[in-house]
């Protein structure tokens, strides 16, 4: 066992916790919440390390083993999601100090920030299904009280909506955790896999299966997208960011985790049913970017477009694929939210969202323009940014299990990534100033020093791939191979 693999959950929780006691006072606030984070950070860090050396680790808490007590287990797949998880956060919470207001700050922005990422990061290492429905909540609990910070109309009216659809989505996972514990008598998901295996995947396992798709499937915006655009679009871009980096990817390493350890016994029903979510998704995705002229939606829909390309990986199943997943998902949590931020600092200096109301730029905010612009090619997969060797190795996946529609439409929705925040760098940036507009210098450079430590991770991402896809290809041993993780869990 190893404590170590509670500290990335821990850590935020105390740091949140501690925040909430100096709620008076901003700049202490900030402090706590640098050093949590930076702490989280190292211990996140630490712990990769240690899988990497050192093969799955696990944590029994309160030394009860499984089946019967809560497990936390850290493979390389969740130690790579928890680093990542770490990395936005920072970046997201240096953001906030340059660009939330005051009486957000004073009304617990940064106890939720913290308890987020607690939950974020108890989702990907968790080892029992009802947990993972407890990190859920507490994530979403978090993020209920994120979005409606401010308390504008439009906020509200968001609030409610995406708080009643998430009820509803709670209440079925519940539900489904209740029926899978009513046939196999365990929630450890080794011991589910071990219990499914036995009994085999029967009409009534399937069902279940299909009932954790559709609750995964929202929470994560896989085909059941539309509570997403509103939502996103309501707080400010910090917020905004966080969650596309974040909320969306819980839902899918959900997915990715259940069918690859649990329900993995009717690959054909299942890989096709994902496909074609996966294929609508990215349609649909791209199909919204290009159709919208405000910075928000266009960004928003690619996020739904990004989310079909993880689905995508899962539907073809291969080695390759199952590499080029993880590769993309890590390149995908840190280039949505480096696109956001860097879009509420586009939003800012412009004093608008709107495309029409944009123009010129580029020559006032270089800097913001031109990282703007190579964020823009990392998106849509170009070399040697760090979207093309996941693409890459989905395409070839796709290619291999014969997937060759999914694998078109997956090259065709790149193209028009491509071109919607392309329209957004030229419009913004180039040609002149709308007639009438008069603009105010803005500092904007507080707002690039964050979103750089995005740019940089983005750019060594690409330029290091080798590096990376030795980790990723390791995580994907354990995507392929369930019995690695169930031995790791279950000889404790």
């Amino acid at each position: 066992m190893n404590n170590l693999v509670v500290l990335p959950i821990l850590l935020p929780l105390v740091t949140g916790i501690v925040a909430i006691l100096f709620f008076r006072n901003v700049s202490i606030q900030r402090i706590i919440s640098v050093i949590g984070l930076l702490l989280t950070a190292i211990a996140s860090t630490m712990l990769i390390t240690q899988v990497a050396q050192s093969g799955i680790q696990t944590l029994n808490v309160g030394g009860w083993a499984p089946p019967y007590g809560i497990a936390l287990v850290a493979d390389m797949v969740s130690a790579l999601l928890v680093v990542a998880a770490s990395i936005i956060a920072l970046a997201c919470l240096l953001y906030a100090f340059q660009s939330v207001n005051k009486e957000r700050e004073e009304h617990h922005f940064y106890p939720f920030f913290h308890f987020l990422i607690a939950g974020v990061n108890g989702s990907f290492l968790t080892g029992d299904i009802f947990n993972l429905f407890v990190s859920f909540e507490l994530m979403l609990i978090s993020s209920y009280a994120l979005i409606v910070l401010g308390g504008t109309e439009r906020q509200l009216q968001e609030t409610i909506k995406y708080v009643l659809i998430n009820i509803v989505s709670s209440a079925l996972f519940v539900a489904s955790i209740g029926f899978l514990y009513s046939i196999t008598g365990t929630l450890n998901m080794a011991d589910l896999s071990v219990r499914i295996a036995e009994i085999g995947q029967s009409g009534v396992v399937t069902l279940i299966a299909v009932l954790f798709l559709i609750v995964f499937s929202i929470k994560a915006g896989l085909f059941l997208f539309f509570w997403l655009s509103g939502s996103y679009a309501a707080p400010p871009a910090v917020v905004t960011a966080l969650f596309a980096g974040l909320l969306t990817k819980v839902g899918l390493y959900a997915i990715v985790r259940t069918f690859t350890l649990i329900f993995y016994h009717d690959p054909d029903f299942f890989h096709a049913l994902i496909g074609w979510m996966a294929g609508a998704t990215m349609i649909l995705g791209v199909i919204g970017a290009i159709s919208y002229r405000d910075v928000n939606k266009i960004l928003i829909y690619n996020v739904i477009a990004g989310v079909g390309f993880v689905a995508f990986g899962m539907a073809s199943a291969s080695r390759t694929a199952l590499e080029g997943l993880l590769f993309y998902m890590l390149h995908d949590m840190l280039i949505k939210t480096l696109l956001f931020l860097l879009g509420g600092a586009l939003i800012a200096v412009a004093g608008t969202s709107k495309l029409d109301n944009m123009g010129g730029l580029i020559k006032r905010y270089p800097m913001l323009g031109w990282m703007f612009f190579i964020s823009a090619l990392a998106l849509a997969g170009i070399p040697p940014f760090s979207g093309f060797p996941g693409k890459l190795l989905l395409f070839e996946g796709g290619l291999q299990t014969g997937l060759y529609g999914l694998t078109g439409i997956a090259v065709l929705s790149s193209l028009l990534m491509l071109y919607s925040v392309l329209r957004i760098f030229i419009q913004a940036f180039w040609g002149e100033p709308p007639a009438g507009v008069v603009r105010r210098p803005y500092p904007v450079n507080g707002l690039l020093i964050p979103a750089g430590i995005l740019f940089i991770f983005i750019i060594v991402m690409g330029v290091g791939a080798e590096g990376m896809f030795q980790l990723t290809s390791r995580a994907g041993d354990i995507l392929l191979h369930p019995n690695l993780y169930i031995d790791a869990v279950l000889k404790e």
